[in-house]
């Protein structure tokens, strides 16, 4: 029996360090700064096949620094100009082309073209032909290189300092976009702001949940008008499937979701005349703070994958 127990208890420290470490892992990662990579097109000289090469590179640099690659569109960005600073032809056979580039990378606000940290590093690259070259030299752009770790580092702390500095005025606007109706917008922007910036996150979440409720009740109302239309003017199956999938999707804090409720019960009773089936489609009671944490998360992220969220950065030189 002591054995057993003894056995018992390894286990439950070795699943609570695992819960541990996967709940401090999903910490870091929402801690992260996110940052778009974007390559601007007016890199002078600069070949088309060497331009995927560069956001790659560009990619890694974030990620493997602390950073956070953004799904959707950001105003921070991380960039990069290159200057050919000479090239060369060495004989061969095959005579070989060598460029000597100077990569200057540059973190800022896409949005103001504002530069919050940049580094120049100097490459070379050598191939049978100048393209070739040119990406042979881009391939050295490493993100272990300290320079660019300081980079990062310096980077990283401007943009919070950006959220201190511009916290009120963050909020200001998206509450200015929350009376003109635009609730996604809205809350695409204070999402945006990381928990790293603890302070101005706070306050962001704090000023979310108004407007988030605004939205979900818009968001109810036009879903059970649609959903009474549709099953109005077919009362089968597969009104009732499409009906009822659509309440089924009504967030349960929403302020229709007791008439959701009731017409999704109706359709339940008509359902069970026509085939003899139980209902699937339920009306959810409540919502766990996880499940609406995400649920504002995944308004932000398909605000910013929209179209109307495109945006067109400046370069930041």
């Amino acid at each position: 029996m002591r054995k057993i127990n003894q056995i018992l208890l390894v286990a439950a420290i070795m699943l609570s360090s695992t819960m541990s470490f996967a709940q401090s892992s999903a910490s870091k990662d929402e801690n992260r700064i996110m940052l778009t990579s974007w390559v601007p097109s007016q890199i002078e000289g600069m070949p088309a096949s060497a331009r995927k090469m560069l956001t790659n590179r560009l990619k890694q640099v974030v990620t493997k620094n602390g950073l956070g690659g953004s799904p959707y569109n950001t105003r921070f960005i991380i960039s990069a100009n290159i200057t050919v600073m000479s090239k060369d032809i060495l004989p061969g056979p095959p005579p070989m082309h060598a460029y000597n580039l100077d990569v200057t990378l540059y973190i800022g606000d896409g949005f103001e073209g504002t530069v919050f940290a940049s580094t120049t590093i100097s490459v070379k690259g050598v191939g049978t032909n100048e393209n070739k070259a040119y990406i042979s030299g881009l391939k050295r752009i490493s993100p272990k290189n300290p320079e660019i770790q300081a980079f990062v580092k310096n980077g990283k702390e401007k943009i919070i300092q950006y959220y201190k500095d511009n916290c009120d005025l963050i909020i200001k606007k998206a509450n200015s976009l929350a009376d003109q109706g635009k609730f996604k917008h809205a809350i695409f922007m204070l999402a945006a702001v990381p928990s790293a910036c603890e302070e101005c996150y706070v306050k962001a979440m704090n000023a979310i949940k108004p407007i988030y409720k605004k939205q979900i009740d818009k968001d109810c109302k036009e879903k059970l008008q649609k959903a009474t239309a549709i099953w109005n003017a077919s009362q089968d199956m597969a009104a009732a499937e499409e009906a009822g999938a659509m309440l089924a999707s009504i967030d349960p804090g929403a302020s229709c979701v007791g008439q959701a409720r009731t017409l999704s019960n109706k359709i339940a009773a008509k359902v069970k005349q026509i085939d003899a089936r139980e209902w699937k489609y339920i009306v959810k009671d409540q919502q766990q703070e996880s499940e609406r944490i995400k649920a504002i998360r995944d308004i932000g992220v398909a605000y910013g994958k929209g179209p109307k969220a495109n945006v067109t950065y400046k370069s930041l030189w």
